[in-house]
């Protein structure tokens, strides 16, 4: 049985989110970013269903903040399981699909960005506890891989970048050459095109692709692309899109590139941090953007509602969200809507094997 990773524009059954509670990373903005978190939530709620998880006794402020959803897309559940920390983009399953419509998860290995925060134990169990929540069946694999660290066309391509998933924090006892055949093999894909860079200033995931570079469509991709030769990704992010324009996909297609050059750099808790518009989600019909109050908002919001004609493009203040790390696409996981009935665990089970250069967290 061969399953694939669909690409984030495919029907959604739902959202996953995690509400913020950590106090070590958030300090004194924590207040404010739990309202960044709900406008959010809301947000995508006009366009699918969104289910919150909170930690054990905090589900009450999580619904007394996000509501219960007004719009068509059937509301906001939250239920409460143990987690550290709320980038469900990178500690949630990475949902799969088999050829017949079936869908797994794949529970991937998380150490908190190369062990940047301590303790990460119930956000590398998040996974399969978000699984036996929602009867899925998982695909395990001990391979540490974060969610933002990877983009997917659906049709057999994979984009990531050579900072992050190479990083010896990660997979130290894994070759290039085996991670790729375990992206290959859990995912589904059979064509990975490897950018050099992540942000610069992106030292808290060590460079995710979903800073700088996402698919828009098969065999098109939207790049970050600084317009100021003063910003610390000018150079590195021309070397990225050097590197798609000598590519082609899975299909043989080159790539038809959108450039997003608005940067929008903003003060939080008197430190300057950029918020990136790159940083997405694809809700059924919709976009929704982090946005940052700032002149380049605007421009941003055009660039991308052009690439997504057929969708609504939404803003939604994420300063905060920045501040901790991250934006749109980091607090946020997809549930591909599946076209048959769930596939059994013995199904999954049958596809799992445990890489042998894997270094267990």
């Amino acid at each position: 049985m061969t399953y694939r990773m669909p690409a984030e524009w495919t029907e959604h059954e739902g959202c996953l989110m995690a509400w913020p509670v950590r106090p070590d990373l958030w300090g004194d903005t924590l207040a404010e970013v739990k309202r960044e978190y709900a406008a959010v939530a809301r947000a995508i709620a006009e366009f699918e269903p969104v289910t919150m998880v909170a930690p054990p006794g905090h589900g009450d402020e999580a619904r007394a903040h996000c509501g219960t959803g007004t719009g068509t897309g059937t509301g906001i559940t939250v239920v409460e399981l143990p987690t550290d920390d709320s980038w469900f983009r990178d500690s949630a399953p990475i949902f799969v699909l088999d050829g017949d419509g079936r869908r797994a998860g794949v529970d991937f290995r998380f150490n908190a960005w190369g062990r940047k925060h301590s303790p990460w134990d119930a956000d590398d169990r998040i996974s399969g506890l978000l699984l036996e929540h929602l009867g899925t069946p998982a695909i395990r694999s001990e391979m540490i891989l974060e969610g933002g660290a990877i983009t997917v066309d659906g049709e057999g391509t994979l984009i990531t970048t050579e900072q992050c998933l190479l990083h010896p924090n990660r997979n130290p006892e894994m070759t290039r050459q085996e991670i790729e055949a375990e992206l290959k093999a859990r995912l589904g894909v059979t064509t990975i095109v490897w950018l050099p860079y992540g942000g610069a200033l992106d030292t808290e995931t060590d460079g995710h692709v979903d800073g700088v570079c996402a698919f828009v469509a098969p065999g098109k991709v939207v790049v970050q692309l600084p317009a100021d030769p003063d910003h610390p990704d000018y150079v590195r992010m021309r070397a990225n899109r050097a590197v798609l324009e000598h590519s082609t996909d899975a299909q043989g297609r080159p790539f038809e590139i959108v450039d997003l050059p608005q940067a929008a750099f903003v003060e939080v808790d008197g430190r300057e941090v950029e918020v990136g518009y790159l940083n997405f989600y694809l809700a059924n019909g919709g976009v929704v953007v982090p946005v940052a109050d700032h002149p380049e908002d605007a421009a941003a919001l055009a660039v991308l509602a052009a690439a997504y004609p057929d969708r609504k493009v939404v803003g939604v203040r994420a300063r905060v969200i920045a501040y901790g790390g991250g934006g749109i696409h980091c607090i946020t996981q997809q549930i591909p809507a599946a076209t048959q009935a769930t596939a059994t665990q013995a199904d999954a089970t049958q596809t799992t094997a445990t890489p042998s250069a894997a270094a267990r967290a």
